[in-house]
């Protein structure tokens, strides 16, 4: 077996990737699943759910909970499997020109938040943008937009956010979970002998792992350099703020139920698995956090 690597839209662009290798041109490809959503909606149950698992959960729901299962349900009409391949971390709120103080603040804000974030925040009032990552800082600069966020504190250093805001908000209410998936052809997958089936599929673990690592590390150091080096302000979204995006939230996740069959069985897996999990979480690192802090 041997991998060719083409950089990021050299052969197709990224949200032309599933079709790729659905179609075989591409046998592998690496992107997110939320890309996917006007395609098939539950897909975005594979990046992240606003409010949704950690990081660690996710792998959890994958490899422990019938994760998995479904997901191979979702894209076996396309010819693709899907593998867990990578994590971003858990993302901030985002990048804001002005204080966002009462649920009032939100009302005609112009943000760039795709996906279920942005359904939510206009349901609150605000007005989502959609905007490639490249024209976010320019965009921000010239009051097109008044908020943007795009992932963590190392990329959106990187990006340069610091240059023309610094108001920073977390948490990351609509992305708490930044998965990635492998996309593999179903054809050529099914053609490769079982121990070189076995080498992807470790591939692929190996990655999630890592990058979560890496993500952790460089987000970790990057947070520090913006609040020392940069002069960001990084605030809390004020509670009357996150209890209305959270009771939004659970209506805009819901409405999954509300579509019946596959879509249906995703969203009551994911939430029966965010249940059974949730107050573990709580008592093992919720609790545990609170203690090392104090």
């Amino acid at each position: 077996m041997r991998v060719r690597l083409f950089p990021d839209g050299e052969l197709v662009p990224a949200t032309g990737i599933f079709d790729t290798v659905s179609a075989g041109t591409a046998q592998m490809g690496h992107a997110a699943s939320a890309y996917w959503q006007a395609k098939m909606p539950a897909a975005v149950f594979f990046t992240a759910v606003p409010f949704g698992f950690l990081p660690h959960e996710h792998v959890t729901w994958i490899e422990q909970a019938g994760g998995q299962a479904l997901w191979d349900k979702l894209y076996a009409p396309y010819g693709v499997r899907p593998f867990l391949a990578g994590n971003t971390g858990a993302q901030m709120g985002g990048w804001f020109t002005r204080p966002v103080e009462t649920l009032e603040d939100l009302n005609g804000l112009k943000i760039r938040m795709p996906g279920l974030g942005g359904e939510i925040m206009r349901r609150l009032g605000a007005t989502p943008v959609s905007l490639p990552p490249g024209e976010l800082v320019q965009a921000l600069s010239s009051g097109l937009i008044d908020a943007a966020e795009f992932l963590g504190p190392a990329s959106d250093r990187a990006l340069g956010f610091a240059g023309v805001s610094k108001l920073y908000y977390a948490p990351g209410f609509h992305d708490p979970n930044g998965a990635n998936e492998m996309l593999v052809n179903s054809v050529a997958f099914d053609g490769l002998a079982e121990d070189l089936k076995a080498v992807v599929i470790a591939a692929c673990r190996a990655e999630t792992l890592l990058s979560m690592a890496e993500s952790d590390w460089r987000n970790a150091q990057a947070f520090e350099a913006l609040k020392t080096e940069d002069g960001v302000e990084v605030r809390a979204y004020p509670p009357e703020i996150l209890a209305a995006l959270r009771n939004t939230g659970v209506q805009v996740v819901a409405s999954f139920a509300d579509a019946g069959g596959l879509d249906r069985d995703i969203y009551k897996n994911y939430m029966r698995t965010l249940q059974t999990l949730a107050p573990w979480s709580s008592a093992s690192t919720r609790l545990f956090l609170q203690g090392r802090e104090t």
